[in-house]
């Protein structure tokens, strides 16, 4: 009696944790509460059919046990049982899976007129790439990342030059404003994701990855790295931003263009070198010599 009882009460215990649970999902912040109704349905259907194979179990290991002078029946096969569990579990699977698709379809189909972002992953920092005045995110290349260009945008696409660069964790967003996230990476495996959005995408090096979602509070959010990328993999987090209209387009007129970068760099690469070749030329240092 052993065995059927706990295997009764593992049943029992897992339908009273799921719902005694006080690991939930966290408060949601975006449109995408589809995929919450999605993960709840593979529960169930998942949750039912571990909870019905358990009693089931239990109740075999009971029924059938070992009893003095009682001799097991053998029967290899069971036509009507067979065509039972495949029908149930057909639509078992399909029950789990379209939800799933429906919810990628709207994941990946961008409405017209949203606005688009790129974030960039590296080990293991986030930076992130608005479009300028334009509305056009210059192009990129690996090949052109160096200490000046950390982006690697190619400095001779005008659609660039005015490209807006945040090379910080904190990103900041406008409420009730659908965007399109671009995902690029310029070393390894990432993955972008936001739990309160409901939101996640993997980073592929020498690809670009895309979703979209309309943030729906505001307030501030955890971003994290869901794809193991190294041993600093733990500290790759951020912080997205979500503030009205206002504050949010406030924010980006205070964040450098790529133009902005680039003559910075080129002034203190100047300054650099007229400071080593002042030394070098100094009445001191020739007398020092």
């Amino acid at each position: 009696m052993f065995v059927p009882i706990m295997l009764f009460l593992v049943g029992l215990g897992t339908v009273i944790f799921h719902f005694a649970s006080p690991w939930w999902f966290t408060p949601i912040a975006s449109n995408w509460g589809f995929i919450d109704t999605t993960i709840i349905i593979t529960f169930w259907v998942t949750g039912v059919v571990f909870v019905g194979v358990v009693l089931f179990t239990a109740y075999c290991t009971y029924r059938y046990r070992y009893r003095k002078g009682k001799k097991a029946e053998y029967e290899p096969e069971n036509a009507k049982l067979e065509w039972w569990l495949t029908i149930l579990t057909t639509i078992g699977v399909a029950v789990m899976l379209a939800p799933g698709l429906l919810a990628w379809d709207e994941f990946v189909s961008v409405p017209k007129g949203a606005a688009e972002f790129e974030v960039v992953g590296k080990q293991w920092d986030w930076a992130y790439r608005f479009p300028g005045k334009d509305g056009k995110l210059g192009t990129s290349d690996a090949r052109n990342i160096n200490d000046d260009n950390p982006f690697g945008l190619n400095p001779k696409d005008k659609n660039g030059r005015d490209d807006i660069l945040i090379n910080d964790s904190e990103l900041h967003l406008p409420i009730d404003k659908p965007v399109k996230v671009l995902l690029r990476s310029i070393d390894v495996l990432h993955n972008f994701t936001v739990p309160q959005f409901r939101a996640k995408m993997d980073m592929v090096p020498g690809a670009v990855t895309y979703f979209w979602f309309t943030p729906t509070k505001t307030g501030e959010f955890d971003i994290l790295c869901f794809e193991l990328c190294g041993v600093g993999h733990y500290a790759m987090r951020g912080t997205v931003v979500v503030d009205s209209v206002s504050d949010f387009q406030a924010w980006l007129n205070e964040q450098p263009t790529f133009a902005q970068t680039l003559a910075e760099a080129e002034n203190d690469s100047e300054k650099s070198s007229n400071r080593v070749f002042g030394e070098a030329d100094s009445p001191d240092r020739g007398i020092a010599r």
